[in-house]
């Protein structure tokens, strides 16, 4: 395994994390402890989670158990790490909609620190290693979101402050105001990225260089389209398998394709080659994956090893200019 810098923070985390948002579903509940134990012993510290991963309504799928029937994901990733608290490195999140109270969503002091403390019982631990704010809340002053964060922080529940999905202008906001109050600075910033949604190389990636902060990067699969171009009529391909409506554009299935015809050239599988491009970018911590199964994440982390000089990476890139 290989291992990155979060921000300036001195914490290294490994540059592939293990996805947890199907716990439950694929894996299913039985297979969580094996794919989490796999993921240590391959060297991965990295683990993230959201208050909201696991028993959506909206990840329902035909033939598997439905959301009121199965655990949240929280609980499933505490429960395998037990004993491996010491090396492990626990994201989660806050923000989405856990209810239809009028107070059960958002950025609101109120809703994180209650949320927080929801966390810690579900993981069975005493801190959030890297706590995210999951989305920007438009109904919430940053200043009050950043002190209850800042808060925890002070109160030993939280290490470090993160953000997820956040424009690049909202992230250099958030930072500028936390430096300017002294309060605890984000480190990260979680985001899609991969060779076919490169939307944030316009804005959150320069903003993350010039702020010292990391990404770290979700679906760097594009759902599984970029391990081979069958996947992508599956019906849960990309966002798909989160119970968003969502389909690729003629001019990714096409570099989807490419990618595949390169693979074979190099002699490389079209995911390694994706992944590999991925934690070539600027300012890239980690590529967070969700595997099915431990023999996945096996393959992924296989990714790691694959060696690509600056040409491969340039001719990679341009396949991967889509719109």
């Amino acid at each position: 395994m290989q291992y990155a810098l979060v921000g300036q923070t001195g914490l290294r985390v490994s540059r592939i994390a293990l996805g947890t948002a199907l716990f439950g579903l694929t894996p299913d509940e039985d297979t969580c402890d094996i794919v989490v134990r796999t993921a240590v012993e391959l060297g991965i510290n990295l683990f993230d989670c959201a208050n909201t991963y696991g028993n959506r309504a909206s990840f329902d799928r035909d033939g598997l158990p439905a959301a009121a029937q199965r655990r949240h994901a929280e609980e499933l990733l505490g429960r395998a790490v037990k004993g491996l608290r010491d090396d492990v490195v626990i994201c989660t999140k806050v923000s989405e909609p856990v209810g239809d109270g009028v107070n059960d969503a958002g950025l609101s002091r109120y809703h994180i620190m209650r949320e927080a403390e929801q966390s810690l019982r579900r993981l069975g631990t005493d801190h959030i290693d890297i706590y995210h704010l999951h989305h920007p809340c438009q109904e919430t002053a940053l200043d009050e979101t950043l002190r209850a964060m800042d808060d925890l922080v002070h109160q030993g529940k939280v290490r470090y402050v993160a953000l997820s999905t956040y424009p690049g202008w909202q992230m250099t906001k958030a930072v500028m105001t936390a430096d300017r109050d002294h309060l605890a600075r984000p480190v990260l910033n979680q985001v899609w990225y991969n060779l076919l949604q490169r939307e944030v190389e316009a804005d959150v990636v320069p903003a993350a260089l010039d702020l010292d902060l990391s990404l770290t990067c979700f679906s760097p699969l594009a759902g599984g389209a970029l391990a081979g171009t069958e996947v992508m009529d599956r019906r849960y391909s990309g966002l798909k398998r989160w119970g968003l409506p969502f389909d690729y554009t003629p001019d990714q299935r096409n570099a989807a394709t490419k990618l595949q015809l390169l693979a074979a050239e190099w002699g490389h599988a079209p995911a390694h080659l994706a992944i590999r491009w991925l934690l070539s970018r600027p300012a890239v911590a980690s590529a967070i994956v969700g595997p099915e199964t431990a023999e996945e994440l096996e393959r992924s982390v296989a990714a790691i090893a694959v060696e690509l000089d600056a040409g491969q990476l340039t001719v990679m890139d341009g396949i991967g200019q889509v719109s």
